[in-house]
């Protein structure tokens, strides 16, 4: 096992859930979920020296959140994108714009909690990471209600 290992992981199964699903929210909920289960198992076996024999565990450590951050960064670029969008529109969406906001605060969060974990190799502080992945694939999971009629 090399140093990517969970990176490597991860990135195979964002690959294969793009492929094996069609519901774009239920691969964005996989690989949150992916990310979280990296950053528990970390988090869980950082004090075991049995568990990182052969690895770098910082190395580990610092690729599995660069991974987090590029799923953050996706994120993040699409919500400024569209907020950008309906800025220029006469009616806005306030819950649209709302939630476009809040994902841009918890990625900036994320990516200042992610900078402060590599500093200072406190792995506890990956909880905040590991819930808000949680939560937000938990949301993702859920289907959108069908406005007029329609289809979501």
């Amino acid at each position: 096992m090399n140093n990517k290992s969970y990176a490597d992981a991860a990135g195979a199964y964002g690959k294969n859930a793009h492929n094996l699903s069609r519901d774009q929210r239920e691969v964005e909920a996989r690989v949150l979920v992916k990310s979280a289960d990296a950053l528990e198992d970390i988090k869980a076996n950082w004090a075991d020296d049995e568990k990182w024999r052969g690895l770098d565990k910082k190395e580990v450590l610092s690729d599995c959140l660069l991974y987090n951050r590029s799923i953050w960064l996706l994120f993040y670029d699409a919500a400024v994108e569209k907020q950008a969008a309906i800025e220029h529109q006469d009616t806005q969406d306030k819950q649209a714009k709302a939630l476009r906001s809040n994902i841009i605060n918890l990625a900036n969060f994320i990516f200042k909690r992610e900078m402060d974990i590599l500093r200072t190799q406190d792995v506890s502080m990956l909880e905040s990471i590991i819930t808000i992945n949680r939560e937000i694939s938990a949301g993702l999971m859920v289907k959108p209600k069908a406005k007029d009629g329609m289809k979501p």
